[in-house]
């Protein structure tokens, strides 16, 4: 699984990849995957990771977000929002990027509208790997 991962990540039109585990708390065990190796090949691909913030998901773990920031790869937080009452479990994607020790400079979504314009912009189909 860990390679099928990372050939998602090589293709051009990858920006970030989401669920980097696919788990779902007390209901499914995160895919066999090497997380570290997958931070790695996110930062030589330029690809950002999702910290999905829904309470069952809190995926990816605050355990792997020190190490993606060690290889500077940028988080989203997302709240995986199904209706309008799950947009306000951003908070456990924030309180999981603080626990991970993250801070704003590591997280997309922190950026203003035009800043994030201009981040993804650059990633749009740039996408050579980098030496890490």
């Amino acid at each position: 699984m860990t390679e099928r991962i990372i050939k998602a990540m090589s293709n051009r039109y990858a920006t970030m990849l989401a669920h980097p585990t696919g788990r779902l708390l007390l209901a499914r065990d995160p895919y066999d995957v090497d997380v570290r190796e997958i931070i790695e090949e996110a930062g030589r691909w330029g690809v950002d990771l999702e910290i999905n913030a829904s309470p069952f998901r809190l995926d990816l773990d605050w355990r792997h977000c020190k190490y993606a920031k060690e290889k500077n790869v940028r988080v989203s937080i997302n709240p995986d929002a199904h209706s309008l009452e799950g947009f306000s479990d951003y908070i456990y994607g924030v309180n999981t990027a603080r626990k991970g020790w993250l801070e704003r400079k590591d997280v997309a979504n922190t950026m203003s509208k035009e800043e994030i314009e201009k981040y993804l912009a650059e990633k749009r189909f740039s996408k050579t790997a980098k030496i890490v």
